[in-house]
């Protein structure tokens, strides 16, 4: 049964929706952005319905300022306090669940990373992880380099360019770009990201979608730091068949 909850978090009052079930080990979904809880095209909202027809409870919620919940929105790194009162949300509305996982992409995957342990989560799994700061509203510099790599791989991209349709100087310009946005934006976040990932070990699962750009940008930061599992798609919220890999990675994960 699917069922509409309020509890307060500070100055707000926030929104959220439980899908009930009989299982022990919960799953509360962080929305990411300014997105609602339900999710890109209402993503979050079914994989709900389907984890609870299985048997898992799942709890997902707006943060102050998003959706239905009333405060301000400070954004993914002053919600701390939103993460906390939503996990005693779920634990008094489902006193059976005796281990919490949590799930979030993009920044509010870097939202758990950072700040799961203190609400009380036994692990965490985490799509996209955002590490980076924009630079005039570009891509981040990995993944304008992960552009311009596979054009200089691509015969098509030759072609063009010995037909007069392609200029390759503008190809060297956009890496030239590349490594100035990589200079620029370096920040701590990164590191900060990175070191709560590490300190989480087995009890942190991390998803990438292959082709996003906030995924290329977290892997590039990452190297080979962090063992990661990687869906075959371009899209930053696994719409479409990537949605279904990612069920089964998260279902994995509760088990």
């Amino acid at each position: 049964m699917r069922r509409l909850i309020g509890f307060a978090c500070e100055d707000g009052m926030l929104a959220a929706t439980l899908d009930e079930a009989a299982g022990t080990t919960g799953l509360l979904i962080v929305s990411g952005g300014n997105e609602i809880r339900s999710g890109a095209h209402r993503g979050m909202a079914m994989l709900a319905q389907r984890l609870a027809a299985t048997g898992t409870p799942v709890f997902r919620y707006d943060r102050r300022g998003v959706g239905d919940s009333t405060g301000d929105n400070g954004g993914y790194l002053t919600a701390e306090p939103d993460l906390i009162a939503a996990v005693a949300a779920f634990r008094s509305a489902s006193p059976h669940i005796s281990r919490l996982v949590g799930f979030g992409n993009c920044d509010a995957a870097s939202t758990l990373a950072l700040f799961g342990r203190s609400a009380g989560f036994d692990k965490v799994i985490l799509a996209n992880p955002w590490v980076i700061e924009p630079i005039d509203d570009l891509p981040p510099a990995a993944a304008i380099r992960a552009h311009y790599r596979g054009a200089l791989r691509d015969r098509a991209t030759w072609r063009r360019a010995l037909s007069g349709n392609l200029r390759i100087a503008n190809i060297i310009r956009g890496l030239i770009r590349a490594v100035r946005i990589d200079r620029e934006s370096r920040n701590p976040l990164a590191g900060r990201v990175l070191a709560a990932i590490a300190s989480w070990q087995t009890d942190a699962a991390i998803i990438l979608a292959r082709g996003d750009a906030t995924a290329i940008a977290f892997a590039a930061a990452a190297g080979a730091a962090v063992q990661t599992e990687t869906i075959d798609t371009d899209s930053h919220s696994f719409t479409g068949s990537a949605g279904a890999a990612l069920e089964i990675a998260i279902r994995r994960n509760l088990a």
